[in-house]
């Protein structure tokens, strides 16, 4: 029931039905990364005549999370490249980093020095601060 339930009214922890019917009836699938994302655009690549190109979408594998998707259909699905990475010998570049999650909201994320949520205590003010006041 819980499943039911997420499915018909949350997005971010996967597709809902409206998304699962949509890419059923319109939908043809392009190919699927290593992580188990599935990619789509409308079926025989028709241009859709409210946009003037084909519509792309991803269906994500689990947590819905837009760094989750690679570079290479990332050109895919804003339409930087027409040939999708299943139909080419797509090779990342040797600068292209592998994916890390985004970790805001984590115990992992960046925590610069003096943030009240950094370990340790923040360091005292060194005096070189003037605040302003008005009028003079």
């Amino acid at each position: 029931m819980k499943l039911f339930l997420l499915r018909i009214f949350t997005w971010w922890s996967g597709y809902t039905f409206g998304t699962q019917f949509w890419t059923w009836r319109f939908g043809e699938l392009v190919g699927t990364d290593e992580t188990g994302n599935r990619y789509f655009r409308t079926k025989g690549g028709k241009i859709d005549p409210t946009l003037g190109f084909e519509r792309r979408w991803v269906l994500y594998n689990g947590y819905a999370e837009a760094t989750r998707v690679p570079p290479d259909w990332h050109g895919w699905l804003h339409h930087i490249v027409d040939v999708p990475p299943t139909e080419e010998n797509y090779q990342p570049r040797e600068w292209q980093k592998p994916h890390q999650p985004n970790l805001t909201g984590t115990p992992l994320a960046y925590r610069p020095a003096g943030s009240t949520l950094s370990v340790g205590r923040r360091p005292k003010a060194t005096g070189d601060y003037q605040p302003w006041t008005p009028g003079s």
